[in-house]
């Protein structure tokens, strides 16, 4: 009897790329996509409900952002390992990512090539990374042997930037309130400390903001 393959989750906000990367991940006989999401929150019930061996997570999502998402999958379904499939070649995205709990990353612009032994990778337990991320990781080591310290913590709480992310999305205090299931008066008090600490005036510097660091797409 031959073990059962890697139940997926693949969660990206544009149905095409969901499309293909299903037909990738569904062509190998060890993998099978369960279920789709097309934003971060929706991923995070999805992984609930289905409890999958795999989370696939975009970064750029509306509502959640895969980074966000992964938290609270590492939080709420520490068994879903946890996978970021993005089209950004970046360092501050590739370290937050396996901040968040994911066991690997790969670029879109690759996928065909690397996802599928990426997937095979993580459930084994190894960590993926795509070849520029390991002199990432090599010079991000020697910079904190040279430092002597562990690094700099994220300036915002994982509330925090939840709110900052909904605010540039446009959302009202009102609706956030409902969507955090918050009192409004909290989401003021959170929008608040959030212009605080970053040192920005009003809703269009915080959506700049969001977009830079890509929490928003622009």
């Amino acid at each position: 009897m031959t073990d059962s393959p890697t139940r997926i989750l693949l969660a990206d906000d544009h149905a095409l790329v969901r499309r293909g990367v299903r037909l990738i991940l569904d062509a190998e006989p060890d993998l099978t996509v369960v279920a789709e999401a097309d934003d971060g929150a929706e991923a995070v019930a999805r992984a609930r409900e289905h409890r999958p061996d795999l989370a696939v997570l975009d970064i750029a999502m509306p509502r959640l952002t895969g980074l966000q998402a992964a938290r609270e999958l590492s939080r709420t379904c520490p068994e879903t390992r946890i996978l970021i499939l993005t089209m950004y070649d970046n360092e501050q995205y590739f370290f937050e990512a396996l901040g968040a709990g994911a066991s690997g990353y790969v670029l879109k612009s690759v996928a065909d090539r690397d996802l599928v032994e990426a997937c095979r990778a993580t459930m084994r337990g190894e960590p993926f990374v795509y070849p520029g991320a390991v002199d990432a990781l090599i010079r991000d080591h020697l910079d904190r042997v040279r430092e002597g310290g562990t690094g700099s913590s994220r300036t915002l709480t994982d509330r925090e930037e939840e709110i900052l992310k909904l605010v540039a999305e446009g959302h009202t205090s009102q609706q956030i309130a409902d969507l955090l299931v918050i009192s409004p008066k909290t989401v003021e008090r959170h929008r608040a400390n959030v212009l605080q600490k970053l040192g920005l005036k009003d809703r269009l510097e915080l959506t700049r903001y969001a977009i830079r660091v890509g929490l928003i797409e622009p």
